[in-house]
């Protein structure tokens, strides 16, 4: 008896001394001074660098929003420009302190990999193929050489669909996304696929983009978002927080330019949110104005939305199911109270 007693209590404390060592993230980033933040290798409209190496997109302004919650510094961030190959062992290692990329939540990814935090884009599978073969449907696709990025749910996902349909198709993958655009832009297979705001952001590298369709299947369900290391939970809830606040900021018109305008506003739910009243911040380890230093340097979702991904940008995305519930869309965050 003393001995099983003895395993409890070893096996209690190890526990607990695993707890402690996970819950110091925030204290390892406020120490170096940023967020070390995984991102894409260039997508347009979600992570991609500029000409000067300054980076744009719908996750660089949620890895920036997360500076701004914890430093009230949007530029305290630096990128790591990750492959899907090796964007969860960068996660699992430390090497970043949050992935931002595209990433479609499962099952899997999230027991195995990280913590999902939310969504910030909600995506489906699709085909795009040259205009010059004449096809209108993916069920014309039989027999198709298919490019695709190796590491994806994507590869899955176009099995599943092809073996549904009886169709026979070849696989041309490639680790880096610059790899299967180019392979599908020379001619090098048929079809190329990802979620479908990936074909409109790589559309645009095309040699000529006009010359080429999306096709109207939606073959899968591909809520994208943010994920950090299990172990962790103050960290989670910074991460989980900051994308909420963006969305929760956007239904209560809380916008970049009327946030401290805002902060006086007698509704209680909108004084919650800038933290002009309560203490939410402080709860997960932050200022209680974390959310309204995100919104004023960064933005609500919407402002992100339409700046990098919406209709007067270069992917052209009708917000669609990324509306908020309210609109009509998935759109929904859990209330700051």
């Amino acid at each position: 008896m003393q001995l099983v007693k003895s395993i409890a209590v070893g096996a209690a404390l190890a526990a607990s001394i695993g707890v402690a060592q996970a819950d110091e993230t925030l204290d390892a980033v406020k120490e170096k001074g940023f967020v070390q933040c995984g991102v894409s290798q260039g997508l347009p409209g979600f992570s991609n660098p500029d000409d000067q190496g300054d980076w744009t997109g719908l996750d660089v302004d949620f890895c920036r929003a997360m500076a701004a919650a914890v430093f009230n510094d949007a530029d305290a961030v630096k990128f790591t420009p990750l492959s899907a190959k090796v964007r969860f062992t960068a996660l699992t290692s430390g090497e970043i302190d949050v992935l931002s990329r595209n990433t479609t939540w499962t099952m899997s990814r999230d027991s195995d990999f990280g913590e999902f935090v939310g969504v910030n884009y909600y995506d489906g599978q699709g085909f795009m193929v040259p205009t010059s073969l004449g096809v209108s449907s993916a069920l014309e696709l039989d027999g198709a050489a298919v490019c695709t990025n190796t590491g994806t749910t994507t590869e899955l996902n176009v099995a599943d669909y092809f073996r549904a349909n009886n169709l026979e198709y070849t696989v041309v993958a490639f680790e880096k996304a610059d790899e299967v655009v180019a392979a599908y832009d020379a001619g090098r297979c048929d079809v190329y696929t990802t979620d479908r705001s990936g074909l409109a952001a790589q559309r645009t590298k095309l040699a000529a983009p006009d010359d080429h369709v999306v096709l109207p299947e939606i073959i899968s369900k591909e809520p994208l978002g943010p994920l950090v290391r299990h172990g962790d939970s103050q960290w989670g809830d910074i991460a989980r927080w900051t994308l909420n606040c963006m969305i929760n900021a956007e239904e209560a018109g809380i916008t970049s330019a009327n946030a401290a305008e805002m902060a006086n506003s007698d509704n209680p739910g909108i004084q919650r949110i800038l933290g002009s009243d309560g203490d939410l911040g402080a709860k997960i380890g932050l200022d209680n104005a974390f959310c309204a230093n995100v919104v004023t340097l960064v933005g609500n979702y919407g402002e992100s939305y339409d700046r990098n991904v919406g209709p007067d940008t270069a992917l052209k995305l009708e917000r669609g199911v990324n509306a908020l519930w309210s609109d009509g869309g998935l759109m929904y965050a859990a209330p700051q109270r």
